[in-house]
């Protein structure tokens, strides 16, 4: 359809057909040697678990990672490294998994997300949340700043970093893909962030500067609707501008910890 190539992402990266394989054995080996709680409940379908990885000692606070996949392909176990950075700096990290499109829609995948963000807050009472998410989960993690969300605990929620984020869905109607997100112009106004008020947290949007065209301008899109910072992180692309979450010493994890 008229905007698919604007928004595909492997067939515009070198190699980028190699990277799922490259995460998943990456997120494997850092579950061996970390200290996890895996497949944590925050609901009662099969996909409503989530993993905790914890720091040595007691956590500052928590970062809820939320993956991408255009809301139709992924699970939590393709990320896990993703929490090293954080990690190694105090904090906690959950990582949620959620139904995919087609069996729900984009609008349940968004209450999923504000469940395990509250289940995550009552276990650990009182310290600070800091959410971060990658396109479709940047997308899911900016939902949670929206006061239309039911979520008891959007008070401690300390700062949001939308990485590589969908914040106005209404292109994606005119997307192939939307034979599966089975998006209709309502929902896709109803779950763009880029059309509601912006959060009391403080929102950092990152984007890659070797993006597709139509990534780097949905970022500066919510960037601009919600007044918050944008940083737009030279020769990164779609499939590697997450890197900087494994890394403590990253420019992405001090944004998203500073």
């Amino acid at each position: 359809m008229e905007l698919d190539d604007a928004y595909a992402n492997g067939a515009y990266i070198a190699g980028g057909d190699k990277f799922p394989d490259r995460w998943a054995g990456a997120a494997a080996a850092f579950r061996d040697a970390a200290q996890c709680e895996l497949d944590q409940p925050y609901g009662g379908r099969a996909r409503e678990d989530y993993d905790l990885f914890l720091p040595v000692g007691a956590p500052k606070g928590v970062v809820i990672f939320v993956h991408g996949g255009y809301w139709m392909a992924f699970d939590k176990s393709w990320w896990s490294h993703l929490a090293a950075g954080p990690l190694a700096r105090g904090w906690a990290v959950a990582i949620p998994s959620y139904d995919l499109c087609p069996d729900i829609t984009i609008a349940g995948i968004t209450r999923q997300i504000a469940a395990v963000v509250d289940t995550v807050a009552a276990r650990f009472a009182g310290l600070p949340l800091r959410l971060t998410g990658h396109s479709a989960g940047g997308h899911l993690v900016a939902r949670m700043g929206c006061a239309d969300v039911s979520l008891a605990a959007r008070h401690r929620i300390a700062r949001i970093v939308p990485v590589s984020p969908l914040g106005d869905l209404e292109p994606l109607l005119r997307t192939s893909m939307n034979e599966t997100l089975q998006l209709d112009a309502a929902e896709a106004r109803a779950e763009s962030p880029v059309l509601h008020r912006a959060p009391d947290a403080p929102v950092t949007v990152w984007v890659g500067a070797d993006e597709r065209p139509a990534f780097i301008a949905q970022a500066q899109g919510l960037a601009r609707a919600w007044q918050g910072d944008l940083v737009i992180e030279p020769a990164r692309h779609h499939f590697d501008v997450i890197d900087g979450l494994a890394d403590p010493d990253s420019n992405l994890v001090a944004a998203l910890l500073g």
